[in-house]
């Protein structure tokens, strides 16, 4: 392990899930079985070896019975995506930092409970996770999975969903909805847009039958899903978003205006480190990273959710927030990324 957290990790497949995505297998030493033991939803921080260059990549598989594997989806410039799917062999390694995140459930064999996912794209990939635990560890537990691609050509994992639903019949319902091909149902022909998920919805899924809700996928799918979803009145929606546009720059400084700068007390691998940040310059993160390269992040975009950290004294203000749930928001937890400083001194605890 190096000094920012990262394992070599050698590869041990490379999978061809469509043209432009694969899917990687690592294997796991026994020793590191327990440092890599992942949760439903939960994703990876990949680095390739000699270089900086850093993404998340979510778990595929289930928490229980399944490898260490993620999925790589071909990003048009993608320097790091466009190796991995092009470029990367068995046998080579990566860097790779351990499972984070809290997109998913907490499964429990005791549990009954019917969950809704709905995905388009490369979004399948935590939710395929988050379908397989709850099969494999909630047996009174449904999955009702809302897949929307182009063609079939484009289903990312279309064997692995097949043999989910194969194993599990009655508790698995599996609906994948094309824009580009036609199919028997004209509901399931078209893309997954609001009107297509109100008449999802009202007809086939019925929200009042539905305890938790998952979403992830492109940002508009996502961001309309949520408010079809709380409109009909779903109980609880979590989302997960892969990409999303950058946020507006920030507004100049007047001419003529001091420059206001505030003190930052950062802790992580229990040591602390003090940095001076202008409350209208760098995030946080930035000026955190100059003094201590081993804090953790990965988009820089306020989407993934690595530079998670407590503010335990002084505020901070965030330019987006794509990654963070209310309780999280509500317990002081800010994306270090899109934090700016408020008052002249804040603490944080990196989690």
């Amino acid at each position: 392990m190096d000094e920012a957290g990262f394992h070599r990790l050698r590869v041990g497949g490379v999978d061809r899930l469509t043209d432009d995505a694969v899917a990687v297998t690592f294997e796991l030493p026994d020793a590191l079985a327990p440092v890599f033991r992942h949760r439903a939803g939960q994703h990876l921080t990949v680095r390739r070896p000699g270089s900086d260059a850093r993404r998340t990549y979510s778990v595929c598989t289930s928490a229980v019975t399944g490898p260490l594997r993620v999925a790589v989806k071909r990003l048009d410039g993608g320097l790091l995506s466009t190796w991995l799917t092009d470029g990367l062999r068995p046998g080579d390694e990566l860097e790779v930092l351990p499972p984070a995140g809290r997109f998913g459930p907490a499964v429990d064999p005791a549990r009954r409970r019917r969950y809704g996912l709905v995905a388009a794209g490369s979004g399948i990939t935590p939710l395929l996770s988050i379908a397989a635990t709850v099969l494999d560890v909630e047996p009174h537990s449904e999955v009702v999975l809302l897949y929307g691609n182009r063609t079939t050509g484009d289903v990312m994992f279309l064997e692995e969903l097949s043999d989910l639903k194969d194993r599990h019949p009655t508790r698995l319902e599996l609906l994948h909805v094309l824009s580009g091909e036609e199919q028997e149902s004209e509901l399931l022909s078209g893309r997954l847009d609001r009107q297509r998920l109100q008449r999802l919805v009202a007809t086939l899924v019925p929200v009042d039958e539905v305890d938790e809700w998952y979403l992830c996928g492109p940002f508009a799918l996502v961001t309309e899903a949520r408010e079809v979803l709380r409109e009909a009145g779903a109980r609880q929606v979590h989302v997960e978003l892969f990409h999303a546009a950058a946020p507006p720059p920030r507004p100049p400084r007047p001419p003529g205006q001091a420059v206001a700068t505030s003190t930052v007390i950062a802790t992580l691998h229990g040591r602390t480190s003090t940095v001076a940040v202008e409350r209208d310059g760098q995030p946080v993160l930035d000026a955190v990273l100059a003094v201590r390269p081993d804090a953790p992040f990965a988009c820089k975009g306020g989407v993934c959710g690595t530079c998670r950290a407590r503010v335990v004294e002084g505020a901070v203000a965030m330019d987006v927030n794509y990654a963070l749930e209310p309780d999280e928001l509500a317990a002081g937890v800010v994306l270090t990324c899109q934090a700016h400083p408020t008052t002249d001194r804040v603490r944080l605890a990196f989690l």
